[in-house]
């Protein structure tokens, strides 16, 4: 046995570098073995310890199971809008049946990569230059299917394919580029429009707070201002009442009417005193100075109009079964002192 594994070289995936048959092989794991007997298929040894017949059985074919990946050389190819790209990939095969993969196709490795390139090619030629970018996963899915689909026959099923670099014309690039530069200058000038927007939207909203706020503090304030003339009249008016009633009673006792009298004189003389003071143009009457004269015109109106006033008193009152005695001389030589 020692010298059966000395003597056998390395297996390899294909053709070269078959081992010898003497008569007990141990067969590697994941590999399988292709046996023939007098030129005819005989059977696949699987891992492990296998005897053959030497001389009638020959190894024929050694089928790695382990999954293969496969270098796809660079290819041109022509997209739907007439772009030539450079497209380079990798494929990841796996032998299912080792029978079909050695006697279905001469060369499995190169089959397969021819038809992954064609099937690139056609699939290519399918879709524009911005689709080819954006759809590279089902670009990669549809190569799968075809390969898979033609290489049944094959024993063989393929994984994945991947598209490793997608060369792209230089004037093509440079336009895609360009092209790139204007979507981002229109999405910036369109970001920077809809900040502008917003922030006037933002303003006019301030404003228009600002002004019902400012409304509705004006309206309060005129509110409160009007309760506070409405309080200040009414204070006013109170006041100016019990004023008038304490000089009702002041004038209904004696001597009351010199009172008045003195105070009408006072505030004529003050009157007259502050003429001239804030404009040159002044109209007097004709008796400005006859002072006794302006106090008993004063006094003759304020008779008048307290006269209607004594009338009905007197009326209430109830009536005397005496006579009122006459005024005495030195009662009315007292109301023409106080006249005077």
């Amino acid at each position: 046995l020692k010298c059966a594994a000395r003597l056998a070289p390395a297996p390899c995936r294909w053709n070269s570098g078959l081992p010898v048959n003497i008569g007990v092989l141990f067969v590697p794991q994941q590999e399988a073995w292709v046996v023939e007997r007098m030129g005819k298929f005989h059977r696949i040894l699987e891992p492990g310890l296998n005897f053959l017949i030497p001389l009638l059985d020959r190894i024929r074919y050694v089928q790695s199971l382990k999954e293969i990946v496969i270098n796809v050389p660079e290819q041109s190819a022509v997209t739907l809008d007439n772009v030539t790209l450079q497209i380079d990939g990798v494929l990841y095969l796996r032998v299912m049946d080792p029978y079909k993969a050695s006697y279905g196709v001469e060369d499995p490795e190169y089959a397969v990569t021819q038809l992954a390139q064609t099937t690139m090619r056609s699939e290519l030629g399918k879709l524009s230059l911005d689709r080819v970018f954006r759809e590279r996963e089902s670009l990669n899915a549809s190569i799968v299917d075809a390969i898979n689909q033609a290489s049944d026959c094959w024993g063989i099923r393929c994984l994945r394919y991947e598209i490793k670099d997608i060369h792209v014309p230089p004037r093509v690039k440079e336009s895609m580029q360009m092209q790139v530069e204007a979507e981002r200058r229109k999405r910036a000038t369109v970001l920077e429009s809809e900040g502008t927007r917003e922030s006037a939207i933002n303003v006019a909203e301030g404003q228009k707070q600002a002004q019902i706020l400012a409304s509705e503090a004006e309206k309060a304030e005129q509110i409160n201002k009007a309760a506070g003339e409405a309080n200040a009249m009414l204070v006013k008016a109170r006041a100016k009442a019990e004023a008038i009633q304490l000089l009702a009673a002041a004038l209904s006792q004696q001597h009351g009417s010199a009172a008045a009298s003195l105070s009408v004189a006072e505030q004529y003389v003050n009157a007259f005193s502050k003429l001239a003071k804030d404009s040159n143009t002044v109209l007097l009457p004709a008796n400005t100075g006859d002072v006794t004269n302006m106090v008993a015109q004063a006094l003759g109106i304020y008779t008048t109009l307290t006269k209607p006033q004594a009338v009905k008193t007197q009326n209430e009152m109830p009536s005397a079964h005496e006579d009122p005695q006459p005024p005495t001389t030195e009662m009315l030589k007292a109301e023409q002192g106080s006249s005077s």
